[in-house]
């Protein structure tokens, strides 16, 4: 990513110091790219009865029929062993669950295996999370994803903005904000330093580190180029659009359930069956996140063949239109995004605010309890079997 001046910059571990390991589903049906798949799995799994309902639930050692859960915070669902549970669904929530790939999930405790409750108390729409790419030395693709969903995606660590909901208590290291703001004669908004992190991580040994500046004109530069991939990766119902002529269209109809997925380099063409997307722009095909395609991996997501007779068997009869749409806007946000990678690589970071400096301003190293979740707890939480949560 950016070339820097100086081999002492500090590591995003330590500028924001708070940090959560992904959540660890189980199994895969309570999550799925539509809603209404996901309530038809559920009003299957209730109406079974005894040994079909725990095949159904495909039990590990942390989730059975007979676990004692309670409440995720902010959801109301039931509490009561899943071996009585009746009623209709929870409510699916939007959730990141793989790079650029948005689905739904059940919000139900009991589903999950472990849910990292702390994520769910800070999760509203002030939060934005930070979640960490596979660090390696020859990555291309982007270091940190930015996302105001609740990610479950694996296996990088996931960094909140924020300790509290609300958008309070920034989780940066205590004074940064002010010793920046000190060395570049601006105020530092603790969004900006998540923009300039985004723009500007780049590989170090056992994580990411992110070279920090004193130059007032850099730093500007770097954090209009952090908030435009802030946005991209966001979006947040805002849809990018490509010039007129390079927006891609359906060119030809998608087939009703397609299965195989195709690029022509030459035509800027994606096959699916039959269907034809185009113009695909190079960039946004060879995308990729951890060594994966973006485009591939979505599209692989939603044709695979699930094991019949079981509840992720249950998924649309054919390809949705929302889907396609959604298809569309990735592509659009992958090319974009991928726009602004020679920028990123040409940010040469001088002037640099080293960890050295702010060890010795007293910012590094931060408190122990600055790595842990603060206390969020301002109403009863509901715990096994409707008692209140003791937390």
């Amino acid at each position: 990513m950016p070339s820097v001046t100086h081999d002492d910059a500090p590591l995003l571990a330590d500028l924001m110091p708070w940090s959560v390991a992904p959540p660890r589903l189980g199994r895969g049906w309570p999550t799925g790219p539509d809603a209404a798949s996901l309530k038809a799995r559920w009003d299957a799994f209730v109406k079974a009865e005894g040994p079909d309902r725990e095949a159904l639930l495909e039990p590990t050692r942390s989730r059975t029929l007979h676990s004692a859960v309670g409440q995720l915070p902010g959801q109301s669902t039931g509490t009561e062993k899943l071996l009585r549970a009746t009623g209709p669904c929870p409510e699916p929530v939007r959730v990141l669950h793989a790079p650029f790939d948005e689905q739904w999930l059940i919000p139900d405790h009991r589903l999950i295996d472990a849910a990292r409750p702390e994520l769910w108390r800070v999760a509203d729409e002030h939060q934005i999370f930070a979640v960490e790419a596979t660090a390696a030395p020859d990555a291309d693709g982007p270091l940190l994803l930015a996302t105001s969903l609740l990610p479950v995606l694996r296996p990088g660590r996931i960094r909140p903005l924020y300790r509290r909901p609300g958008g309070a208590e920034p989780n940066l290291a205590p004074g940064l904000v002010e010793h920046l703001g000190a060395r570049l004669g601006n105020s530092v908004e603790p969004v900006d330093v998540f923009a300039w992190a985004l723009a500007t991580a780049r590989y170090a040994p056992g994580g990411h580190s992110v070279p920090l500046t004193e130059d007032a004109e850099l730093w500007a530069q770097g954090v209009r180029l952090g908030h435009r991939l802030l946005w991209l990766m966001r979006r947040n119902g805002e849809r990018p659009k490509l010039p007129g002529g390079r927006r891609p269209y359906v060119r030809a109809a998608l087939p009703s359930r397609p299965l195989t997925l195709h690029y022509d380099r030459d035509e800027e063409t994606l096959h699916l069956d039959g269907g034809l997307i185009s113009p695909v722009p190079p960039e946004a095909w060879d995308f990729e996140v951890d060594g994966t395609r973006v485009l591939e991996h979505w599209f692989a997501i939603r044709t695979a063949e699930p094991e019949p007779g079981t509840l992720a068997a249950i998924r649309p009869a054919t390809w949705p239109q929302a889907w396609t749409s959604e298809l569309l806007e990735l592509i659009t946000a992958l090319a974009l995004l991928a726009e602004l990678r020679p920028q990123q690589k040409e940010l040469t970071v001088t002037a640099p605010i080293t960890a050295a400096e702010l060890r010795r301003a007293g910012v590094l190293p931060v408190a122990e309890a600055a790595r842990k979740p603060a206390s969020v707890l301002d109403h009863h939480e509901e715990g096994p079997e409707g008692q209140f949560a003791l937390i």
